[in-house]
């Protein structure tokens, strides 16, 4: 097998042979490639660089926003209006679409763009080996085959297999989701393992985080692990959100009810009253108007908005609109583990020495914290084994913490270097061990550095005093199993003594009982030498870890973990009575991810599964959704079984939000219902790929933007019952007439009907989108997905119960006028009158009376407006007035009186409706009450 066969090359084989092989495999050689054979392979592999899939135009986006179906229909709206001759009205209705559909689009201006951040992680340049000579070019210029050189802070720019290399850590959390930098070597691999996985192979995007090496390129572009992350989220589809699909079913529903009505009224008119058929065909068609809820696209749109304004205020950015009510009907989330759940700060939790457990507060890279014995506290000071097991390994550790320059503006501390190793240096400092002290009074003149083959790291420092009359001191840290097995001594008792082997068994069950815990472990140990050791070489330069890490004398163990944010547990605990399931993907490990996902309450159950990426690709897809079905946990994920789990939950029905910070993460946002970023930890790529990003990495976010979404939903709702709540008044009055055969004049006209839905009725119920969730909305259960806008509760409350209450007092008013005027012994006012025209009037300020009491009704469900608050909802509060100004200009005006056939009403008539909006509320105050102990 080499580079030139007609398959290609299986790179995955190439984590099995040696160095020498590799060169082989790769057609390359220690000097590089030549320049021929760069040419060449410019060629056939082209360059190493991200492909754009090309996107849709501006123009195409915008136009999106004027052809949904809900906007289709006010469009028809509009046409319909202005065939009927009401061209003011259907001029009306374009507006409002031209205004939300501009509003939609820079909303969302900025939604598509996973690949150009892709293309934004791509290094510039890089260092590789051509022709004998160290030369830097284009990163976008590398070739399989290339030797690339790497140091610290390098960004990988091509899939490779390491060939040499000293102490060198990679960070691939971008990649796999791993927390820690992963500890590389050049050696073959004699046991199967994934890909991502190997251990002397590492990947485009990545970075090195300590060391240096050499490798030979394998593959490059869209050919490497990134680049296959690139096209799978580039052909990942995002579906219609739950509400958009929603508001398809409702403009139907809603077409189908306007044109039947519209179309019996018509027959009863032409065939039953016997007008003629232009005048119902007229008629007919301001019914259709009538029909159409003009002001539901806007009142969704601002609903959407409003709730976004307030989700930023609890750092949740959302990035397309349709997102927020995503989230409202989310069963399903699944989370990242590292920095999402928890902090992403290594922190050391206890402290063990044979002669005590200590147990360490505080969390994170902050160093506030104490060190206790039995509840005592106990610093460096009090005790010699902890100075010295603290001291041995800040000295055996290369990180460096930074703190914060403006903890304003970032409070967050820095690691240079290896996170684990950072937090010793933390836990030191609560120990009130002066770290410059230290450094000073044991200079390193050695290090012999960690090997996957030892499990440990050496160093070696100058003593400026004697200790144990010798002059250097060699510390090592590392796995307890290992270091434990080179010491022949430990400290105990204050002083160091041979070593026992119930030491030893006491030890590996501390070591045992932390690992069942979740928590890594490291042990510390040290070695005096002397000046004149004759077993040693006489220079320092030739020291080995064979020579030096022997006659070890045991200090004690150091158990740390990545702790979970303070506030997650009860977040989850909301997430469950809200009837939302939670299932951790992550790429560490199983047992430290079952460790979190018990603490924080993910899983209870003994009976949990927690599946492995290499059991994982062995199951089939009904296997998968066996085990989806119940608590899991996956751990050692790749970003395609990310991926293929979304895919799973979606195909069992679920609504599925996806959290994560990685390159890795970005095919599954995209695919999930709704994608959720990490805003500090977060690369661009997973930004660009999600709906919403939280700008604190919190999980708890997630659960207040849940809330929101749901208040969103329940919001559209409350909107559309309250603008059907007019609409059985402006059934009946037609129907009446058609019913009477014509001897009840038609008691409200097309245009009185119009000045409701599109004037008086619209203002306050854009009101009802900026209600806040009410107390028990997570309470309850999500939505289903099946569960209809317009259902039947929304039918039997809006169109049958509030509406006949609207009808009654509105038809009363109507009655009352003539009443006043000698009716019923004298005929009703007959139309073309003053009489009819005050009549109407008096039915139109009933309907906007009674609106006005069913928009406060509306605000809430079941729960009392009065403890809400009758005035907190400003928006309704500024409707109601802009409302009530409408009215009086419609009622008083001569030239409004004109357009609208209206005419001004008297004292008698005012005293009547003045009471409506207080009985309309009070009515509906004592129906939520019966409803509220009825629940109890």
């Amino acid at each position: 097998m080499n580079i030139n066969e007609d398959n290609e090359l299986n790179n995955y084989q190439i984590m099995y042979v040696t160095p020498v092989e590799a060169y082989t495999l790769m057609e390359s050689s220690m000097d590089g490639l030549s320049e021929e054979q760069v040419s060449h392979r410019l060629k056939k592999y082209g360059k190493n660089e991200i492909s754009k899939k090309k996107q849709s135009s501006m123009f195409k986006k915008l136009i999106s926003n004027f052809t949904s179906l809900m906007a289709l229909l006010l469009w028809g709206g509009g046409l319909l209006a202005i065939l009927s001759g009401t061209v003011e009205l259907g001029i009306s209705i374009f507006c409002v679409n031209l205004i939300n559909g501009f509003f939609s689009f820079f909303q969302e201006f900025k939604a598509e763009k996973a690949t150009s951040a892709l293309q934004k992680m791509m290094p510039s340049y890089a260092r590789v080996v051509r022709d004998g000579k160290e030369v830097k070019i284009f990163a976008e210029d590398i070739v399989p085959g290339d030797i690339m050189i790497l140091e610290e802070g390098d960004r990988i720019c091509g899939d490779a297999r390491i060939l040499r290399c000293s102490d060198f850590q990679v960070d691939q959390s971008t990649l796999t989701g791993e927390s820690n930098p992963i500890r590389k070597n050049y050696e073959a691999l004699q046991e199967k393992v994934s890909y991502l996985e190997a251990e002397n192979m590492i990947f485009t995007g990545t970075t090195v985080a300590s060391g240096t090496c050499h490798c030979v390129v394998v593959a490059t572009g869209m050919d490497s692990e990134f680049g296959k992350i690139a096209n799978l989220t580039q052909n990942t589809e995002k579906s219609l959100s739950p509400l958009q699909k929603e508001l398809n079913v409702l403009t139907k529903q809603i077409a189908i009810i306007a044109l039947s009505v519209g179309i019996v009224f018509m027959l009863i008119a032409v065939f039953v009253i016997k007008d003629p058929l232009l005048e119902s065909f007229i008629f007919s068609l301001g019914m259709i108007v009538a029909f159409i809820p003009e002001g539901l696209l806007p009142a969704v749109t601002l609903s959407l908005a409003l709730s976004v304004q307030r989700m930023a205020k609890d750092n949740a950015l959302v990035k397309k609109l349709s997102a927020v009510e995503t989230l409202g009907c989310t069963n399903v989330i699944c989370s990242d583990k590292t920095g999402t759940l928890t902090q992403n700060e290594m922190t050391v939790n206890h402290l063990w020495t044979l002669d005590s457990q200590m147990d360490v507060s505080g969390e994170g890279y902050v160093p506030n914290g104490k060190i206790y014995v039995d509840e005592q506290e106990i610093t460096a000071k009090k005790s010699n084994v902890l100075r010295l097991l603290l001291s041995g390994a800040v000295l055996c550790s290369n990180a460096k913490l930074v703190p914060p320059q403006n903890k304003s503006v970032n409070p967050r501390y820095t690691v240079l270097g290896d996170p684990t190793e950072a937090c010793l240096e933390v836990v030191a400092k609560k120990a009130e061990i002066d770290l410059d002290k230290l450094n000073s009074q044991y200079p390193r003149i050695l290090e012999l550095p960690f090997e996957s083959r030892r499990k440990r790291m050496t160093t070696i420092h100058q003593l400026k005093n004697s200790f144990e009359g010798n002059q250097r001191i060699a510390f090592v840290k590392g796995s307890p199993k290992e270091v434990m097995e080179l010491c022949n001594r430990c400290f105990k008792g204050s002083k160091a003594c041979p070593i026992s082997e119930e030491d030893r068994i006491n030890i590996m069950k501390a070591n045992d009982m932390y690992a069942r815990e979740g928590l890594r472990v490291l042990a510390v140990a040290y070695r005096t030498i002397a000046h004149n050791d004759k077993k040693l070489p006489s220079s320092i330069r030739e020291y080995t870890p064979e020579l030096i890490e022997q006659d070890l004398t045991f200090l004690g163990l150091i158990a740390m973990q990545d702790p979970p944010r303070s506030e997650v547990k009860e977040a989850v605990e909301l997430c469950h009575s809200a009837g939302i399931k939670i299932v951790m993907i992550t790429g560490d490990y199983g047992l430290t991810a079952e460790s979190i996902a018990r603490k924080i309450g993910i899983i209870k159950s003994d009976t949990a599964r927690i599946v492995s990426g290499t059991e994982l690709s062995k199951m089939n897809d009904q296997e998968l959704k066996n085990v989806l079905e119940g608590e899991v946990v996956f751990a050692r994920m790749a970003p395609d079984q990310k991926y293929r789990i979304v895919c799973a939950l979606q195909e069992m029905g679920n609504i599925v939000a996806v959290t994560g910070d990685g390159v890795n993460d970005s095919p599954a946002l995209k695919k999930a219902d709704i994608g959720v970023a990490m805003g500090i930890t977060g690369t661009d790529v997973a930004k660009e790929a999600a709906d919403m990003i939280l700008t604190d990495d919190n999980f708890a976010s997630i659960v207040r933007a849940i809330e929101e979404g749901r208040a969103v939903y329940n919001n559209i709702r409350k909107f559309l019952r309250y603008i059907f709540d007019s609409n059985t008044p402006e059934a009946a009055a037609p129907a009446l007439y058609l019913l009477s055969g014509g001897l009840v004049p038609m008691p409200l006209t097309i245009m009185q009907i119009l000045t409701i839905d599109i004037g008086t009725d619209m203002i306050p119920a854009l009101g009802l989108g900026a209600e806040h969730p009410e107390d028990n909305i997570m309470n309850q259960p999500p939505r289903r997905i099946d569960e209809r806008l317009l259902n039947k509760k929304v039918i039997l409350v809006g169109f049958i119960w509030y509406g006949l209450i609207i009808t009654l007092f509105a038809l009363g008013g109507y009655f009352l006028v003539n009443y006043l005027n000698g009716w019923p012994h004298n005929p009703l006012a007959p139309e073309g009158t003053a009489l009819y025209n005050e009549a109407t009037t008096m039915m139109l300020v009933g309907v906007v009376f009674s609106q006005m009491g069913m928009v406060m009704n509306n605000r809430t469900e079941k729960e009392s407006v009065f403890k809400r608050g009758i005035f907190s909802n400003h928006y309704i509060n500024l409707g109601l007035v802009i409302e009530f100004v409408i009215l009086l200009a419609v009622v008083y005006i001569p030239f409004l009186n004109g357009i609208f056939n209206t005419a001004p009403i008297g004292l008698i008539e005012w005293l009547y409706a003045l009471p409506i909006p207080f009985i309309v509320f009070g009515i509906e105050e004592l129906r939520k009450k019966i409803l509220r102990n009825k629940d109890k």
